[in-house]
This record gives C-alpha cells, structure tokens and sequence, in this order.
C-alpha cells in the first residue's frame, strides 16, 4: 500500500506550499496526497495557491482536497448571504489576490476555480484514518456529523479523548508544532502567522515542514 501524505492549512502561503512539496518523496501513482482545507485568505498569495493545487490534480493519480472553514465562508459571500463575516475573518487578502489578475476594482474569481472550490469534500477516511478540517463530534456516526462541526469544531474536539474508531488528521486550529495523541493528529502549525506549513506522512508518522 502507498503513503499518506496530509498537509495542513496552507492561507495563502504559496511560498511554504512549495517549499514542502520539493521536501516530500511523493510517488504520484501510489502514494495519496491530502490536503487539509483553507487554501485561501489571511496570506498573500490565494490565487497562486489555488492556481498550483489545480496543477497537482494533473500529476498526483491519488490527491484529496478537504473544505475548510475559509471555503464556506468565501461561499457564503459569494453566494450573498454573509459578506461580513468573509471580509473580517482574512477574505480581504483573497479578493485583492484575485483583483491582481482582474479589471481595475474587481476581483474576478476563474471558472476553474470555481469549480475546485465547488468540488472540496468534508471528509476522507481509509481503513485507519479519518481526514477532515475542524475535528468529530464525540458518539456522532461519521456519516451524521453536522458538516459546521467538520468545519469549526474546535476546543470540544481537541480536548477528548474519545476513541472514534480511527485516527483522525485535522487542521484548523494552529499548534506551534503537530499536535499528536492517540486519537488525533493536528498539522495545522500556523504558516500564515509566521510558522511552518506541515505535512504528516502516514503511516510512518513523519513530519515535514517549510
């Protein structure tokens, strides 16, 4: 069987993301590649990030892009019902990314990501691991979780114990280094806050960072 490779929220560094993809010993037909969610806001560089991601759909046979927190809320303002939120939570950033590349005073998001944007999953689990943004709800079934706990759960998740069955791989909470216990492993260490972009590989449970 391949590797599991996870990475944690990237925010827009681009930099980071290349930086650790040079880093991981990837085999692109065996190993699996995931991507924890909040590709974008806060950080400089969303349309490159987006841009890159694309890109590896087209080399990496087994790549899995989960929904982070900053997905729905970039959907959200889209889609009109919440612009504030979006706007005050890092979306600033991601919008004058896009405007880079658009007419003067617009920020035109391209139809190719749109479409990635649309296609992001809530969760992805193997025989041994459950991968998803925020973190589970304790005595919750996988498939009747809420999708706003997959996305901003927090405290309530990192702080039990319970046994979910799997390992489960999470971002969204950034750590100062990855934040591992016998139920649960955090790989968001806070690259857009001025740390490290990192990646788990499973199931050796080695660590990479840029």
């Amino acid at each position: 069987m391949g590797k599991i490779f996870a990475i944690g929220d990237i925010h827009g560094c681009f930099e980071n993301l290349i930086r650790l993809i040079d880093k991981l010993s990837i085999r692109p037909e065996e190993d699996t590649l995931v991507f924890m969610g909040d590709y974008i806001d806060r950080g400089p560089a969303a349309f490159e990030v987006v841009e890159y991601l694309i890109g590896l759909k087209k080399i990496y046979r087994n790549i899995v892009f989960l929904k982070g927190n900053h997905e729905k809320m970039l959907d959200d303002y889209l889609s009109g019902p919440d612009k504030h939120t979006y706007l005050v939570n890092g979306g600033q950033a991601t919008l004058e990314s896009y405007m880079k590349r658009s007419r003067p005073g617009m920020a035109r998001i391209p139809e190719e990501h749109l479409e990635f944007f649309k296609s992001l999953t809530n969760y992805y689990e193997t025989d041994d691991y459950i991968f998803v943004h925020a973190g589970l709800k304790d005595h919750v079934p996988l498939h009747i979780q809420i999708p706003d706990d997959f996305l901003w759960i927090r405290r309530e998740f990192i702080y039990s114990d319970y046994d979910f069955g799997k390992i489960v791989v999470f971002g969204h909470t950034p750590f100062p280094e990855p934040f591992v216990e016998k139920n649960k492993i955090g790989i968001d260490t806070g690259a857009v806050y001025g740390n490290v972009l990192s990646c788990v590989q499973l199931p050796d449970l080695k660590f990479f960072s840029a």
